[in-house]
């Protein structure tokens, strides 16, 4: 079973600000990463299938393959964790998030799911009323 990560997507007010953020990185032909200071002990477990889940606003909201991980230095010679991302940004299912620094470790088990849009219209919807919509049997 797949391991993920969390992450807040700090200075990013919206899942449309990130997309397009990550849109032209690509269109310019750059490849996707985040840096962060600590290196997962866990790896190889990440890498074997796992996502960084984005927290947007205090909410999950999107995740993102991970698709590599390595050990790098910056200019003073200080190591860091380069996490390469998947192209493909998946919505998921929206779900509240406390605030915590750095990341985490996020179980297969406890991650949400991706949102699937069903029905006429239905991909124009907010995801928090999709959400909502789902939860009542509406949609």
């Amino acid at each position: 079973m797949a391991l993920h990560m969390m992450k807040l997507c700090v200075g990013v007010e919206t899942m449309e600000q990130l997309e397009q953020s990550q849109a032209r990185r690509l269109r310019r032909g750059q490849r996707l990463f985040h840096d962060t200071r600590m290196m997962p002990k866990r790896a190889d477990d990440i890498i074997d299938g796992g996502s960084l889940y984005w927290v947007i606003k205090g909410r999950f909201q999107l995740r993102q393959e991970i698709v590599d991980i390595t050990r790098e230095n910056d200019g003073a010679g200080r190591g860091f964790a380069r996490l390469h991302l998947g192209p493909d940004l998946h919505r998921v299912m929206p779900r509240a998030q406390r605030p915590f620094q750095g990341w985490r470790y996020l179980e297969a088990a406890k991650a949400p799911q991706d949102l699937l849009t069903e029905g006429p219209g239905a991909e124009d919807l907010p995801p928090e009323m999709q959400a909502e919509l789902r939860s009542l049997g509406i949609l």
